[in-house]
């Protein structure tokens, strides 16, 4: 492809939304241009390397014997009624009704359709298993779109749903996706972890999130250096040990706390740690149930273990006014208020016989030394709802965690029977009974994908893209004046494509500081240059974008140059893959 003959709007100014490197780089590498909130164009350059992703997605998933789809994109509502995600899924799914008033919703994910399809399909044992999958369009309609493409309303995912007899199969097909996940990324150039994680509105048992550790990721995951765990912090337990002995002689005290609401002054003002204060967490979920949360004043609430347990889909804070209709003191709620039909529960991270300052229910007052042991009469059921952080025990071997930020590419669920009940998708076994099926999910974000690789490799120059991904692997520059000297570059450019090459000679009337900035932004992994030393001293050059290394080369002849240039794709593949290509 000829540089004259594509469209290349690289930019030098920063675009004026754009926070994190992949959205910068982008935009000004003319990768990409926005259409609105959360919607993006790709220009042809950003397209191929969409498309290359794609590509290897589509490969591994065929090699691990999945079998491709193409399913419509509006979903009725009626497949999201039956599997009772029509409601759960909340805000983020659009939902449009047709001239027939009828409801249909813009697929976020395919779980019910591909059950839909499945159903008739599948008959007998001797039918499983099966792996379907599909890369399409998706949906979301995210409160807070960010990030570029990494948190986008519309972006392609590869979907796929396997279906099995039992769930010794599941777990069969759940660790080929698992090292065919790996293998995905690792050809795409990302180092992941494969940590545990919640299933969301998935649903199922279990599942793992395929993380890259970036800075600007949105996740935390908790890590173990001694025995490998690793977990996003959603789903990672706080398992903490206490002493059944009682740490405090002293008697519970009320004492006097004017304007001290927030566990930072209680904590101050008392002259104690913020572990040694209870905190209230007042909440009301799917505007049915008021729930009351206590947890050390220095530990988070994590929402989706709560969600979790309760079986729930938002949470909210009470309002002032809900709160004084409650009979809440906001600031001064303790572990002794009591309200018939509100449901309030204790972090397994207090300390029954340790000593607290808490809220005596009354303003302006807390109580000192207080004991739950001795002060609360009735059964404690303590439950997990904190969020883990650094230093807590690790939940597989014990020792301390650390957390890093990560940025999720890929997701695997085990599902189980959730949607084969809820469709009564029943195949005859060996006996001739009939059973249910059992489900696996697994998805990758492509868009996302290719922005977290940019998050990886990047410089003050601009991308240096895998060699597998990048938009064209090998860009040659041509600094060619005159009619003669253009014919060389062509006859050489013409060579190397019918040599089955992948070049983009950028032949345009400009500059050569501009045409290597631009080779650089975009980030060609390899670039030749045919300039004055070309043709005064029959010397090209070749330059390896990421390493930056660039050697000059004798001209000899069509055939030694293929071969230099074929020796640093092989080594830059080889450094992807271990293969050369």
């Amino acid at each position: 492809m000829k540089a004259s003959q594509y469209i290349i709007p690289t930019t030098k100014e920063e675009p004026a939304d754009a926070v994190v490197a992949s959205h910068k780089l982008m935009i000004r590498a003319g990768l990409i241009r926005k259409s609105s909130s959360g919607l993006y164009n790709y220009l042809p350059l950003g397209f191929r390397v969409l498309k290359k992703i794609e590509s290897i997605v589509r490969e591994e998933m065929d090699r691990s014997g999945a079998l491709e789809f193409s399913l419509p994109i509006l979903t009725p509502a009626e497949f999201w009624e039956t599997s009772g995600r029509w409601d759960r899924m909340g805000k983020e799914m659009f939902r449009i009704k047709d001239r027939h008033e009828v409801f249909y919703a813009l697929g976020p994910t395919h779980e019910e359709s591909f059950s839909l399809l499945m159903k008739p399909i599948l008959k007998s044992y001797k039918d499983l298993p099966k792996n379907v999958y599909q890369i399409h369009t998706k949906f979301r309609d995210e409160i807070r779109p960010r990030f570029g493409v990494i948190r986008s309303r519309e972006f392609t995912m590869k979907d796929a749903y396997s279906f099995h007899i039992d769930d010794e199969s599941l777990d069969e097909t759940y660790q080929v996706m698992r090292k065919t996940y790996r293998e995905i990324f690792r050809r795409c150039g990302l180092d992941t972890i494969p940590v545990q994680a919640d299933s969301g509105s998935m649903g199922g048992s279990g599942s793992e999130e395929f993380m890259v550790v970036s800075p600007i990721g949105e996740e935390t995951l908790s890590l173990c250096t001694s025995c490998d765990y690793s977990g996003n912090v959603e789903k990672t337990p706080v398992l903490l040990k206490f002493s059944s002995d009682e740490n405090s002689s002293s008697s519970k005290e009320k004492i006097h706390t004017p304007d001290k609401k927030t566990m930072e002054e209680i904590s101050e003002f008392c002259g104690v740690g913020m572990e040694k204060t209870l905190k209230s967490v007042y909440l009301k979920v799917d505007e049915k149930w008021d729930v009351l949360v206590f947890l050390p004043g220095d530990r988070e609430l994590n929402e989706v273990k709560l969600n979790n347990f309760l079986g729930s889909v938002e949470i909210r804070p009470l309002s002032e006014k809900e709160c004084g209709s409650l009979g809440l003191v906001p600031g001064y709620v303790g572990p002794d208020f009591q309200k018939e039909g509100m449901k309030i529960f204790f972090d397994s991270s207090i300390n029954p016989n340790e000593s607290y300052v808490v809220g005596a229910n009354e303003l302006d007052y807390h109580f000192k030394n207080y004991i739950l042991k001795n002060e609360i009469q009735a059964e404690i059921k303590f439950r997990d709802f904190s969020k883990s952080r650094v230093g807590d025990p690790c939940p597989n071997c014990g020792n301390p965690l650390k957390q890093e930020k990560g940025i999720e590419v890929g997701h695997i669920f085990k599902l189980g029977n959730k949607y084969t009940k809820s469709f009564d998708i029943k195949v005859t076994d060996k006996s001739g009974k009939m059973v249910p099926l059992t489900m696996g999910c697994y998805g990758i974000g492509v868009n996302r994908t290719m922005a977290t690789v940019i998050e990886q490799c990047n410089d003050e120059k601009g991308i240096f893209w895998p060699i597998s991904i990048a938009p064209f692997e090998i860009s040659i520059v041509s600094i060619s004046k005159t009619p003669e000297e253009y014919r060389r570059i062509e006859e050489i450019y013409t060579y190397l494509k019918q040599e089955g090459l992948e070049v983009f000679l950028d032949d345009r009337d400009l500059g050569p500081g501009f045409k290597f900035k631009d080779s650089e932004i975009i980030g060609f992994p390899i670039r030749v240059t045919f300039g004055k030393k070309f043709f005064g001293e029959n010397l090209y050059s070749i330059l390896n974008r990421k390493s930056g290394e660039e050697k000059d080369f004798p001209f000899h002849n069509l055939e030694d140059l293929k071969s230099e240039l074929l020796k640093l794709r092989q080594d830059l593949y080889s450094q992807l893959t271990g293969e050369k290509q």
